[in-house]
């Protein structure tokens, strides 16, 4: 079964120097039919002013992926770490314990375009950590690269818990199809452009699609676009 969370129908939320939308609830924004999708809790996508950005705050018990689509982030965490995240840059933050970090936008001149994304940790109270990537536009070209898994396979990066992140570029007559193992799910997110959903599915940036009882899906058609796939227990 596939149902499509169409752009529009996210919650929004703006500020001066924000402007977010919402796939599930979050903050201000609460949809009890959109709560997150199996571990899968938050996709916000954020656009942030020069300069402008989140304070410290804190985290605990979640999976925390940044993404960015242009421009630049400058993180910072209690942990020592200290990062500007691009694109083609993946950043997993475990809070674990607890955590505080900042995020703000590196450029006093250029806004920057990224995804946060939230997952539920497969066991809590683990020691906070942080890991990044990064991945070349080859290496998504026409294809679905894994960026996170639990046990890192190949060269992603870490994510504690059973889901798998992949990430793909496609344009014209680029098109891949990946297959889902039994009992697993999946959620396909499209950062930007446009792109085919199994031969007749038209989809554009910001629509979300939730994947149940599928054996497989077929990407292809695309206009300039960049999707993110995840595979959930």
């Amino acid at each position: 079964m596939i149902t499509v969370r169409k752009a529009e129908d996210r919650g929004p939320s703006k500020l001066n120097w924000l402007d977010s939308k919402h796939t599930f609830s979050f903050a201000g924004y609460f949809d009890p039919n959109h709560m997150g999708f199996e571990s899968l809790r938050v996709i916000n996508d954020d656009r942030v002013t020069p300069g402008a950005g989140f304070g410290t705050h804190p985290h605990n018990n979640m999976e925390i992926i940044t993404y960015v689509l242009y421009g630049a982030l400058e993180h910072k965490d209690s942990m020592g770490n200290g990062s500007i995240i691009r694109p083609g840059d993946i950043q997993r933050m475990s809070a674990g314990t607890g955590v505080l970090h900042s995020e703000y936008n590196h450029s006093k001149t250029k806004g920057v375009h990224f995804l946060q994304i939230w997952i539920l940790p497969e066991k809590n109270g683990i020691q906070p950590s942080y890991d990044q990537k990064f991945f070349g536009e080859e290496s998504k070209r026409g294809r679905l690269a894994l960026l996170a898994s639990r046990e890192a396979r190949g060269e992603s990066i870490a994510l504690n818990q059973d889901a798998d992140l992949y990430a793909g570029l496609f344009d014209g007559e680029e098109q891949a199809t990946h297959k889902f193992a039994p009992g697993r799910s999946g959620w396909l997110h499209v950062a930007r452009g446009e792109v085919t959903l199994n031969d007749g599915m038209h989809l554009k940036a910001g629509d979300g699609v939730a994947i149940r009882n599928e054996t497989s899906i077929n990407l292809s058609q695309g206009k300039n676009a960049e999707v993110l796939l995840f595979d959930l227990a």
